[in-house]
């Protein structure tokens, strides 16, 4: 029999940790701001919440009736694991759906539309930090790709999404179907921000001729460490390191003044570091 270090058990406590919250706060999403607004967000909850307007069925059970279907047929396209999280947090946000006995907090669309967006984005951005996914419609897109490899996942899930947003306009109303639209812009919004984090980490590119001393100040004066990419000028065919140092938001200007003081000619771009994890930063077990 395996033995599970103590690692690996703070790694499934903290995986199935997020799962469980997630689903608590995405299901809250539901009974609170977006089936009293009738608002349907695309994937199978979306269908289940037409299906709720249509003949009051209630969501979570529908969902959940409309989901074991698609994984017992595409349970194979992922690993055991994935496949047993994302069973788990299916089951467990459908039932939330129905069981949570929350209030309605607003009748109003659009402020059902973007709350219930950031709530809904705030748990489904937790479950897939714990590794898993609540819709079989995650495992029919991978299907699909593996028989036709011209149509992405990401391609697959729009345009399904873009089905059920069109059915809502049928089937609901106009008004509803383009909130949405909205709905599901803030909600895959506030799911890359939990998903990569809320530190703005930059990562600097710093071409110049006097890259030992701008190295040193960086590492004595802001404590980043740097790193040295070997790179040849295309022009003058001179060899020269790229100095990449990821930095946070707040230390940019710092690094921004170090290189205008050193070289008013050097040659720098910044760009988003949307996780940094090791040294200085965030852990790499904390997932």
């Amino acid at each position: 029999m395996m033995k599970i270090t103590q690692s690996k058990k703070k790694e499934l406590i903290r995986a199935y940790g997020q799962i469980l919250l997630g689903c608590l706060i995405g299901a809250a999403a539901y009974p609170t701001f977006l089936v009293p607004n009738s608002i349907a967000p695309g994937g199978l909850t979306g269908i289940a919440t037409i299906l709720n307007y249509l003949f009051h069925w209630p969501v979570g059970i529908t969902s959940l009736a409309l989901n074991i279907p698609l994984f017992i047929i595409g349970y194979r396209t992922m690993g055991k694991i994935f496949a047993f999280r994302s069973l788990l947090a299916t089951l467990l946000f459908s039932v939330l759906i129905d069981l949570l006995p929350l209030p309605v907090v607003s009748n109003d669309p659009l402020l059902g539309t973007l709350f219930g967006g950031v709530v809904l984005g705030i748990g489904l951005g937790l479950i897939l930090r714990g590794g898993a996914t609540t819709g079989g419609t995650d495992m029919v897109a991978r299907m699909v790709h593996r028989k036709f490899s011209f149509i992405s996942v990401g391609a697959f899930l729009f345009f399904f999404d873009f089905l059920v947003v069109l059915a809502a306009g049928l089937l609901i109303g106009g008004s509803e179907a383009l909130y949405a639209l909205i709905n599901i812009y803030v909600s895959s919004r506030v799911v890359d921000t939990v998903m990569v984090g809320f530190t703005g980490n930059k990562a600097c590119f710093i071409m110049t001729a006097d890259w030992t001393s701008i190295s040193q100040r960086i590492m004595k004066e802001i404590g980043r460490g740097v790193t040295f990419l070997n790179a040849r000028g295309a022009y003058s065919g001179a060899e020269r390191p790229v100095v990449l140092c990821v930095a946070a938001r707040q230390e940019i200007s710092a690094v921004k003044r170090i290189v205008q003081e050193e070289d008013a000619n050097a040659f720098m771009f910044i760009t988003d570091a949307h996780e940094a994890l090791g040294e200085g930063f965030a852990r790499l077990d904390e997932e």
